[in-house]
């Protein structure tokens, strides 16, 4: 549950939404974006909506999936998606401009079921060794993280002996296989693993072959909330979205 401290926090950067509200009827704002936005607005969104009357509602996939039902015409208020796709999308008018903002960043890490001995990942021979040794390994069917850990399997020299081994899930569960048993690795953005209870954190990818993935917000052009979209996208960045975001295994953007 989320601490007094950030509620009253949340309270206190949204205390300018009263004085703008004026009355206005509330809305209802969809949120597109992966499960680390759903992990921040589940922390700052009941004391916005107490302030507001504005109801926050995140609709969740992998990144990539949300950027395609963007580009096809599904309605929504704000997208926090990684930073080169909410770009493409701003250059092809589907995102306002002038409403970007980096809201957060993680780095990947590595998961195994809680309980579980943990592997040396300490340096990038030791994670290329426990790699190998592994039975099974997970990580995102597309997402930004993947694209830099295939590289970074490519580099190794080590991709075509994990295929075999390796399942990429079209979803946003690879913790809750690694939870499962289903998987005996997991590879995906740190603050993912938090979220699920049955995984555990081994670690963040030694820091030569470290990368970041950056969370980027905007608001939808055709949105009919587009003032209080801006404002959430405020709160994302103010310091009770910022508690929010380090609580959860993230850097402020």
């Amino acid at each position: 549950m989320v601490s007094r401290r950030l509620r009253g926090a949340a309270l206190a950067a949204m205390g300018f939404a009263l004085v703008h509200a004026g009355g206005a009827a509330a809305a209802e704002l969809k949120i597109f974006g992966s499960r680390v936005t759903r992990m921040v607005i589940d922390d700052i969104g009941p004391a916005y909506t107490q302030a507001t009357g504005n109801k926050l509602t995140v609709v969740t996939d992998v990144a990539a999936v949300m950027k395609r039902r963007i580009e096809q015409d599904e309605p929504f208020d704000i997208a926090v998606l990684v930073n080169f796709q909410a770009d493409d999308l701003i250059r092809k008018s589907r995102l306002v401009a002038d409403s970007r903002a980096d809201v957060m960043r993680s780095g990947i890490g590595v998961a195994v079921k809680r309980g579980a001995p943990k592997p040396d990942i300490s340096t990038v021979a030791a994670f290329k060794r426990t790699l190998l040794a592994a039975k099974s390994i997970v990580y995102l069917k597309e997402g930004a993280s993947t694209l830099h850990l295939e590289k970074v399997l490519a580099q190794l020299g080590i991709a075509d002996a994990l295929e075999a081994k390796t399942t990429k899930t079209a979803g946003e569960s690879v913790s809750e296989m690694v939870a499962a048993g289903e998987a005996e690795i997991g590879i995906i953005v740190i603050p993912n693993i938090l979220s699920v209870p049955g995984a555990e954190l081994v670690g963040p990818l030694p820091a030569e072959i470290q990368s970041y993935v950056t969370f980027t917000a905007a608001v939808s052009p055709n949105s009919p909330n587009q003032a209080a979209a801006r404002e959430v996208i405020k709160l994302m960045r103010s310091p009770a979205g910022v508690q929010s975001i380090k609580k959860n295994g993230m850097e402020p953007g």
